[in-house]
């Protein structure tokens, strides 16, 4: 039995036209399924929730399956879910504008493709996974992709209301809104101070103008960006892109040379490699969570879970 969640949204509507396919492959395929459409925000980790709180994992010889419909999003609002990662494996077919997680697996373009995949059953991979935490009384949150504090959560949440995504998603180069808006974004980016804290060091690492961190456990994200060339999903760290002081006119010409992973090339844009980082700011900052934008913060700790996540493919 599987477990089949769509987000008929993802992509502008475009996740409901690529259901009706996949249903059309389920049943010329004679499986069992259950199928489940996201309704509003919170719905799906709501709904995992249930699902893996009530699987009996000793009375069934395999974990829950679940299949994900959707983007990057909604794998995130899945994590949020998961009650005990023993009792599940997730299978993703990507919908979204971005869809950084599937680029990065190499997944084929074709979703029947990655549906026989799934249910063939004869390949998994166990990835890592991040959590951010924060320090005021919100619940820390999960991450498959990445994380980000500063410029490029700021981009994810004038994305999430853009209008123009909308417009692109309509001719399938939704991932250009990202490029269009972090260009936006870098002339009326607020810059504030940060200390940075690596693992257990005592001393931190000082950001008199920083821009943002992305901490990721894979190297794309904002729909191809390559921040973290070097970014593994099983080593059980994570890898980080910092960049602080590098003046405007030098960051626009750095930003297109991230989508081949060259940005390193210019002075004052750091990477680091660590299970935990900490950030402390001077100001509060626009957070995100595989492009799920968090309200703003303060102070933040990530950290990378070493092959939490069972995935179908």
């Amino acid at each position: 039995m599987y477990h089949i969640i769509v987000n008929p949204m993802a992509k502008s509507g475009r996740g409901k036209k690529l259901w009706r396919r996949i249903e059309a492959g389920l049943i010329e395929r004679n499986v069992e399924y259950d199928v489940y459409f996201s309704k509003r925000a919170g719905f799906v980790s709501k709904h995992v929730k249930e699902l893996t709180e009530t699987y009996n994992l000793t009375a069934n010889p395999e974990p829950l399956k679940l299949i994900i419909l959707g983007g990057d999003g909604t794998i995130n609002e899945a994590l949020q879910g998961i009650a005990d990662f023993e009792r599940a494996e997730v299978g993703y077919i990507p919908t979204g504008s971005s869809n950084d997680m599937a680029r990065d697996l190499c997944l084929p373009k074709e979703p029947l493709a990655i549906l026989d995949i799934i249910l063939a059953g004869e390949s998994h991979r166990i990835m890592d996974i991040g959590e951010i935490s924060f320090n005021d009384d919100r619940p820390s949150r999960y991450f498959a992709v990445s994380s980000g504090i500063g410029f490029d959560a700021a981009v994810c949440s004038e994305v999430l209301t853009s209008k123009l995504k909308k417009a692109l998603n309509k001719v399938r180069l939704g991932k250009l809104i990202y490029l269009a808006i972090a260009l936006k974004q870098i002339i009326t980016a607020k810059k504030a101070a940060v200390n940075i804290y690596l693992d257990d060091d005592k001393e931190p690492i000082h950001y008199r103008k920083f821009l943002f961190a992305a901490g990721m456990v894979h190297r794309f994200e904002g729909g191809g960006f390559k921040f973290c060339p070097n970014a593994d999903y099983t080593d059980g760290l994570l890898d980080f892109c910092v960049v602080g002081g590098l003046p405007k006119i030098i960051l626009l010409l750095a930003l297109p040379t991230a989508f081949f992973g060259k940005h390193f090339l210019f002075p004052k844009i750091d990477s680091y490699r660590c299970q935990t980082m900490r950030i402390e700011a001077s100001a509060s900052l626009w957070v995100h969570t595989d492009g799920e934008v968090e309200a703003p913060a303060r102070e933040v700790v990530m950290t990378c879970h070493k092959k939490k996540l069972r995935m179908m493919c």
